[in-house]
């Protein structure tokens, strides 16, 4: 597996990973602005409307027809958080070149599709299609909407929302329903013509056709991009918890309590140490062998279920968990010991052993999926950072105890967040 990096034009950069594991091939376009509550709707919705046609194919049925015959291939709209930085834009995957029944080429008439749903949308008088427009505004909204349907992640959000209130971390990826109703096809327009100028643009390929090939396929790309200076990449600030913890409690037609709180790591994917706090989450509760599934969840009972998980691109750490209403005050307070034991070292050899195993064959099972390792070449083009799963793989192998229990101090509560039950 070869990987390679160059930047096409200023701000405009490609990945390309060459590989022959795999029997399709994977292409991507993404804009990487800053995330803000005043653009994150109108670039949330930007894909979505761009997806449903282009000035060549008008709707979404020439559009499945013209994927169709590249051996019916696939382009998604996709949006992301990466730390403070929202991206938007396709991921879309082909049959690969090696095994087309007659050694055609799907890799350039791919990129020219892909090409053409960033260069040349279907328009109505200067700007979006005001019926394409409604539709996907009402998805949009349907999708804010839905994030409360699912308890568990609904959780994770509002405590990341009230933890990182003020903070960019804060806005959701989506935006929210106010700012979405707000949009037109002429803000829309704009917002997008906002992103082609300015916004970072990064490029993706995996599959077994060589760099010079994939540079080459993506050429109609670049001639729709305007040439000129683009955003750089900013790395979000840490912030400190307060003295006190805050505390939000909301009250919702739930069975089972939504207990969500964040930490402070003082530590994010820049750090040198970050592998070692990597393998605090492993130890504390990232893990079927950790303190929380092993003592909160299953020697107490005082959960359904809980675990903890970092934010790579942000200082955050967020512990979930599902309790009974009654068993909150317990539960929370066994969270907080098992913590306090990683900060004392009082874990054992195998413990640590565990996590490293679980941490290191999580980092090199990326290589296995397309899917997962677009995710991951993106995390890191977007926090500005080259460093391979392999190599993020062997650093961890180097962490010391010592290390760990070092991050592990850093470590502080910041928001705890409830979903209770109504009255």
């Amino acid at each position: 597996m070869k990987v390679t990096r160059m930047e096409l034009q200023p701000g405009v950069w490609l990945t390309a990973v060459q590989t022959k594991k795999f029997k399709s091939s994977v292409l991507g376009a993404q804009f990487l602005a800053p995330l803000t509550a005043q653009s994150a709707a109108v670039n949330a919705l930007t894909p979505m409307v761009l997806r449903r046609g282009t000035a060549k194919h008008p709707d979404l049925e020439s559009l499945s027809a013209a994927l169709d015959e590249l051996y019916g291939g696939s382009l998604e709209p996709m949006v992301r958080k990466k730390g403070e930085t929202q991206c938007v834009g396709f991921v879309g995957s082909f049959l690969d070149d090696a095994y087309t029944l007659n050694k055609e080429q799907v890799l350039e008439p791919a990129a020219a599709l892909l090409s053409e749903l960033i260069g040349a949308p279907y328009t109505r008088d200067g700007a979006f299609c005001p019926d394409y427009t409604r539709q996907e505004k009402a998805n949009l909204i349907d999708r804010i909407k839905a994030q409360v349907n699912d308890k568990r992640q609904y959780a994770q959000i509002r405590v990341v929302a009230e933890m990182c209130a003020g903070e960019p971390f804060g806005v959701d990826k989506l935006g929210s329903m106010e700012a979405v109703e707000a949009i037109t096809p002429q803000t829309l327009w704009e917002g997008y013509q906002t992103l082609l100028n300015q916004a970072r643009v990064e490029l993706y390929y995996c599959g077994s056709a060589d760099p010079e090939r994939v540079q080459a396929a993506f050429h109609p790309l670049l001639t729709v991009l305007p040439a000129g200076k683009r955003a750089g990449l900013v790395r979000p600030a840490k912030k400190k918890a307060p003295k006190t913890p805050r505390r939000v409690e909301e009250a919702l037609d739930v069975t089972q309590g939504k207990l969500a709180m964040g930490f402070r790591t003082n530590c994010d994917a820049w750090d040198e140490h970050y592998p070692a706090l990597m393998l605090v989450n492993a130890i504390y509760g990232g893990t079927t062998t950790s303190k929380l599934f092993m003592n909160v969840r299953e020697k107490l009972s005082l959960c359904y279920y809980a675990s903890s998980g970092l934010m790579n691109d942000k200082d955050v750490m967020l512990v979930s968990s599902g309790v009974e209403f009654d068993k909150v005050g317990q539960a929370e307070g066994e969270i907080l010991s098992q913590l306090y034991k990683c900060q004392a070292g009082d874990f054992s050899d195998d413990e640590l052993e565990w996590a490293r195993r679980s941490v290191v064959s999580t980092l090199r099972t990326t290589l296995d999926t397309q899917s997962r390792m677009e995710d991951y070449w993106l995390s890191q083009s977007a926090a500005g950072l080259t460093e391979g799963p392999d190599d993020m793989a062997a650093r961890v192998e180097a962490v010391t105890r010592a290390q760990v229990v070092e991050a592990a101090q850093d470590l502080t509560l910041d928001t705890v967040y409830f979903l209770k039950g109504r009255e």
